[in-house]
């Protein structure tokens, strides 16, 4: 990267940077219960603690704005590493199916064991998150089984097999959702729409990992996806190991889809737009694309989910419903 590029890089991230700081501050601010910026900064820095703000930013506002972030940081990363192994532009997470079979294990959580785990405060709170991680999993290993061909990874086959696997989950959920109660079915709707207004601590201890695993992977292996977008014999030519590289990428593509959507639900268009918005504005180095990709899909959904609560409070919108509309 010459260095006017690099310098148009520099300042690209600081500013989204700067933007993803002014909308949290408005995020804590915002809500039934109104702050001020000096409320807020005196909460954070534990000057003149008062109990009513602390439980405001601490056990509501804070988790719901890291969560947003997390997710928009997963989502976005894993959609560039779609789109490259892939070679598609219009590829996202939502294509591969993973979305999908973690709704239908959210589903199938809310339909049949949701009442055993009321009243058991940690289980019922880490429960959902890990019933959809593990179908998003389950999913991403019954996609990988089919598009397997001559000993190789057909990538054709693999999104064809992610559509038909996703439409499947998709008719599963559908079929579940029209036997719930109808409270049950509301918060099914509202969770398979993309929605991250019951967020917590916990669902941040239970993503974070997969996220501190699989973006390094992700970050070390950028200069990969720059040669994967060469012709196959060409990138072998070079000495990659084209299936083991694509596996290793698809994988921890398939690790951060499954933690973001087991906390929030379907956000869709994340992976799709962000990719393609940070290329415009950076080029096409994988190494300096990946980390604008992750600030602008944190600004995203995190501009987004402020947006969702305060455009008809003190009602919410799920947040998925505002990232479709931008």
């Amino acid at each position: 990267m010459h260095k006017v590029s690099k310098q148009r890089y520099y300042i690209t991230l600081w500013m989204i940077v700067l933007a993803i700081t002014a909308v949290i501050f408005y995020s804590l601010m915002a809500g039934t219960f109104q702050l001020s910026v000096i409320d807020v900064i005196k909460t954070l820095l534990r000057i003149d603690e008062n109990p009513e703000y602390d439980l405001v930013i601490f056990d509501f506002r804070l988790p719901r704005i890291l969560i947003a972030c997390l997710v928009g940081i997963g989502l976005g990363i894993a959609g560039a590493v779609i789109q490259g192994v892939t070679k598609n532009g219009l590829a996202d997470p939502g294509i591969l199916g993973i979305n999908a079979g973690a709704g239908t294990a959210i589903v199938l959580f809310m339909f049949f064991f949701h009442s055993l785990f009321q009243g058991m405060t940690w289980l019922s709170i880490m429960a959902m998150p890990l019933f959809g991680l593990v179908g998003g999993l389950l999913a991403a290993l019954i996609i990988f089984a089919f598009s397997w061909k001559n000993g190789s990874l057909d990538v054709e086959r693999l999104i064809l097999t992610g559509i038909a696997i996703g439409s499947a989950f998709g008719a599963v959920s559908l079929y579940l959702s029209l036997k719930m109660k109808a409270t049950d079915f509301e918060m099914a709707v509202v969770w398979i729409t993309g929605s991250i207004y019951d967020a917590n601590w916990h669902y941040i201890l239970a993503m974070a990992p997969w996220l501190f695993i699989c973006i390094p992977i992700i970050l070390k292996k950028a200069y990969i996806l720059d040669l994967l977008q060469l012709e196959d014999s060409s990138a072998i030519s070079l000495g990659i190991a084209i299936n083991k590289e694509k596996s290793i990428l698809l994988l921890s593509s398939i690790g951060l889809i499954s933690a973001c959507v087991s906390v929030s639900g379907s956000i869709g268009f994340i992976g799709l737009m962000a990719p393609h918005i940070s290329r415009f504005l950076v080029g096409v180095q994988n190494r300096f694309v990946i980390p604008v990709i992750a600030a602008i899909g944190a600004l995203l959904v995190v501009s987004s989910d402020y947006i969702a609560k305060t455009i008809i409070a003190p009602a919410e919108l799920p947040v998925g419903i505002i990232v479709s509309i931008i």
